[in-house]
């Protein structure tokens, strides 16, 4: 044999040994998931798509951080068409067959109300984005509620609004409730009729229309018959655009008119109506006013808005977005803050800990709602056009309770929309 040829396999040799005895790369760490429909089709598509971003800004964020417990976190989804009858079916695969760590829910009281049964019977920490009183029925320990509604949510959410009108001179006599025959309508509505009892006020309207009603305008001229001082809607964004359609062209006449009309929160919906909005009084949860400006939100939106254009989504991201990024916030603090992935010791975590969020600090009391309710009310004032400066402004949404949020007064009659 050569001295070439001992050589080369002297070195060979090596090579091999040196690979036989390096250490080997760790394997990577399995991610954490998380799993959630979310209404990316149909009615609800609008806020769903913008809650989604918003929940893969927050798994960027914690990722770019080292993950939690040093894992990787992933977002496992499916869309739920905006359909409560896709949902159960959802969460079951989640937990059956994708085997995920941890659930959360799409966005809307009727696609978390046929999800609580599953979550339930698996025993699963459960956390909703914007149900309204879904817990109130079922007091399942595990399950925490991201919207600013209180303890008893079914009263608070409509209080502000009636808070409002009471405060007017001559005070309001008389209401007409209108509500879309589905899940969150309804809880709405008991709050609604108890409070309306309680201040004294005649209830000569109270009725419900079934979703994918087509025009409104019959309706809005029986309400009219009846001449309310009041018009409370509750409704979801293809009845709350119908109603303000029907009632701005029928000139609906009424001192205070809105309550529950979701969807109009929304930046394609003020696009849409403009100048219609004005006088309308409506719940929200958070504008970027001075008074409402928590620390982390504003850096948000700043990564939320430069995404949403190329995602197609609501391009200022005030209503839904916030809120879907804090619901997981809570969560990777407590799976941090428990130092564990089981279900019991997480929810015992949330249920023990304030929580620092961009939507400011939360804290879970019965039923996992807050602690403590903070519903805006807010009127469209002085809009004059349709474009995206219009909605920047938050002087053309003003907040008239709670008194610490207060940025205006209130502006009534309203007069289907005209003359503000």
């Amino acid at each position: 044999m050569s001295p070439a040829t001992k050589l080369s396999r002297f070195v060979a040799a090596a090579i091999i040994a040196a690979a036989i005895g390096a250490p080997r790369p760790a394997p990577a760490a399995e991610p954490i998931t998380i799993g959630f429909g979310m209404g990316l089709t149909g009615g609800l598509a609008a806020a769903g798509k913008s809650a989604l971003l918003a929940m893969q800004i927050w798994q960027d964020d914690v990722n770019a951080k080292g993950g939690l417990l040093g894992r990787p976190v992933k977002l496992v989804f499916y869309d739920d068409q905006s359909n409560p009858a896709t949902v159960p079916g959802i969460y079951t695969k989640l937990l059956d067959v994708d085997k995920v760590d941890f659930i959360v829910s799409g966005y809307g009281t009727n696609l978390i109300a046929p999800a609580m049964p599953v979550a339930i019977s698996h025993n699963r920490l459960f956390l909703g984005l914007f149900g309204l009183a879904v817990n109130s029925e079922f007091h399942y320990p595990r399950y925490f509620s991201m919207l600013p509604a209180g303890p008893d949510p079914k009263h608070s959410f409509s209080a502000p609004f009636f808070k409002v009108a009471m405060a007017a001179t001559p005070r309001p006599k008389t209401l007409a409730l209108l509500a879309e025959d589905s899940e969150f309508p309804k809880n709405a509505s008991e709050g609604i009729r108890d409070i309306a009892k309680e201040d004294g006020i005649t209830i000569v309207y109270d009725k419900t229309y079934p979703p994918g009603t087509p025009d409104f305008t019959p309706i809005v001229h029986a309400i009219q018959a009846t001449n309310p001082d009041m018009v409370f809607v509750a409704s979801y964004p293809p009845g709350s655009a119908g109603m303000l359609r029907a009632a701005t062209e029928s000139g609906l006449k009424t001192r205070f008119f809105g309550g529950g009309m979701v969807g109009l929160q929304y930046t394609p919906f003020k696009l849409q109506f403009g100048p219609k909005l004005n006088g309308v009084i409506d719940y929200d949860w958070w504008i970027p006013a001075p008074t409402m400006q928590f620390p982390g939100i504003l850096d948000f939106l700043k990564q939320y808005q430069a995404k949403a254009q190329s995602a197609g989504v609501d391009p200022l991201g005030w209503y839904l977005p916030p809120f879907a990024y804090a619901n997981l916030q809570v969560l990777g603090e407590a799976i941090e803050g428990a130092k564990s992935l089981d279900q019991g010791q997480v929810a015992d975590y949330i249920r023990a800990h304030p929580f620092k969020t961009i939507v400011g600090d939360i804290t879970f009391g019965k039923d996992g709602e807050w602690s403590k309710p903070r519903v805006l009310e807010v009127q469209w004032q002085n809009i004059k056009n349709n474009n995206l400066d219009q909605s920047r402004d938050t002087k053309t949404e003003v907040i008239l309770e709670p008194a610490q949020y207060r940025t205006g007064t209130v502006i009534s009659p309203y007069n289907g929309g005209a003359g503000e």
